[in-house]
């Protein structure tokens, strides 16, 4: 019996140490598979280190590329700013003062250039609407620019073949009574007093009755064929301009937007694409302002006993209409003379007429047509078209309103607005 129960405990001690042994054994393959574990972990943060740094390799070569092909196009990167001695800016600053009075100069001298560059672009700008309209009926710019400039050149080409002849033979008219008119006027004692005092009316009557008109003001025959051929060449120069400004007005414009800086680039898009806007409805404004004045001209005058000469009258009311505060004034001051000429009734009528169609238009027709492009107030039109008629002259006035209504909207929009924020 006891030595059964040795064997038992002998058997029972060897299972325990076995079952220790297996322990350790699986002890260890667990610290084997936590090893594991931690080098397959070490491997995947080696391998996610590698991505980054494979990643960070392909965004520096396209930072490369980039470079590469700005510096292509741009020719490299400005340097620093240099630091001069005072001698050496006042030199240069000396320079660039005479440089800016030559250059002044030298615009003088193609000032007529200027003036008709100037022109083709407002009139551009005015026509530029119509286009637009034909682009949005699904015409290309090309084919639209090609179609409004037809439609001008055979719409004026008409015009002009049907009036001519009509303003000719009234001009000739006219100028056939107008001995008689001058006569009629100096019945006046005011007007005889100016007469012997500074024989205004024996001068006129004189020119009147040679005809050289022309050549007496431009210098002879030879003078007023030039006078003609030139007035020829700057409107075909100015036909011809405006067609190519029509033409890549898009294109010029994106590229002198380029040249605001590109976090406000967009906001100067929508300005300059405003001011574009703005001078083409006063162009379209005032045609029709001036298609009003000669119209209403054209039905008074036959309606008055003045048919002789309506069509070459309204011509001129609708022509000097288009000169901003003193054009229909200067027509109906025409017009009026002519009536008192004619007979006083209806000379009186005139006056009568063309007083109460100027409170019209100023007060109904002009403020209709042209509220939403040149809204600005009375006193800055005047003082606009007084300096705009110094400087230019007739264009300068005719440029002077939209010119300063862009003005007013760029400072409200700019200026006023940016002191509001402060």
């Amino acid at each position: 019996m006891r030595s059964s129960g040795r064997a038992a405990r002998d058997a029972a001690g060897q299972a325990a140490e076995h079952a220790e042994e297996a322990a350790g054994h699986a002890d260890e393959a667990a610290a084997h598979a936590e090893e594991a574990a931690g080098h397959a972990d070490a491997a995947a943060r080696h391998a996610d280190e590698v991505a980054e740094h494979a990643e960070e390799a392909t965004e520096h070569a396209e930072e490369a590329a980039d470079h590469a092909e700005e510096a292509e196009h741009h020719l490299g990167e400005p340097g620093r700013p240099l630091h001069h001695s005072p001698f050496y800016i006042g030199f240069f600053g000396g320079l660039g003062a005479i440089t800016a009075v030559w250059l002044g100069q030298q615009l003088m001298t193609i000032g007529s250039v200027v003036i008709m560059v100037v022109v083709s672009l407002f009139l551009a700008a005015g026509l530029n609407p119509v286009v637009e309209w034909f682009m949005r009926r699904g015409m290309r710019r090309s084919y639209a620019v090609l179609a409004v400039i037809s439609i001008v050149i055979l719409a004026v080409t008409l015009f002009l073949s049907a009036i001519v002849p009509v303003i000719t033979e009234q001009v000739a008219t006219l100028t056939k009574n107008a001995p008689d008119y001058l006569d009629t006027l100096q019945k006046n004692r005011q007007i005889r007093t100016w007469n012997n005092d500074y024989q205004i009316v024996d001068k006129v009557k004189d020119y009147v009755a040679t005809g050289n008109f022309g050549q007496k003001a431009f210098g002879g025959v030879l003078g007023f064929g030039m006078a003609v051929l030139s007035a020829l060449l700057n409107t075909f120069v100015i036909v011809v301009l405006t067609l190519y400004f029509l033409a890549s007005l898009p294109t010029t414009k994106s590229a002198l937007y380029r040249l605001a800086p590109a976090s406000r680039r967009e906001r100067v898009s929508r300005l300059g694409d405003q001011v574009i806007r703005n001078v083409g409805g006063y162009v379209s404004g005032a045609f029709i302002v001036a298609m009003c004045a000669g119209i209403s001209s054209l039905v008074f005058l036959f309606a008055v006993g003045l048919g002789e000469y309506a069509v070459a009258l309204a011509f001129v009311v609708a022509l000097l209409d288009v000169i901003p505060m003193i054009g229909a004034t200067l027509g109906a001051i025409i017009v009026t003379a002519i009536g008192f000429a004619t007979d006083p009734k209806i000379g009186l009528f005139c006056l009568i007429f063309y007083i109460a169609y100027q409170q019209i238009e100023n007060y109904v027709i002009y403020p209709r047509v042209m509220k939403k492009t040149v809204d600005i107030p009375g006193a800055l039109t005047v003082i606009a078209a007084l300096v705009g008629a110094s400087l230019l002259g007739v264009v300068g006035a005719l440029l002077a309103i939209p010119t300063a209504a862009s003005i007013l909207m760029l400072t409200k929009e700019v200026f006023i607005r940016r002191q509001d924020e402060r």
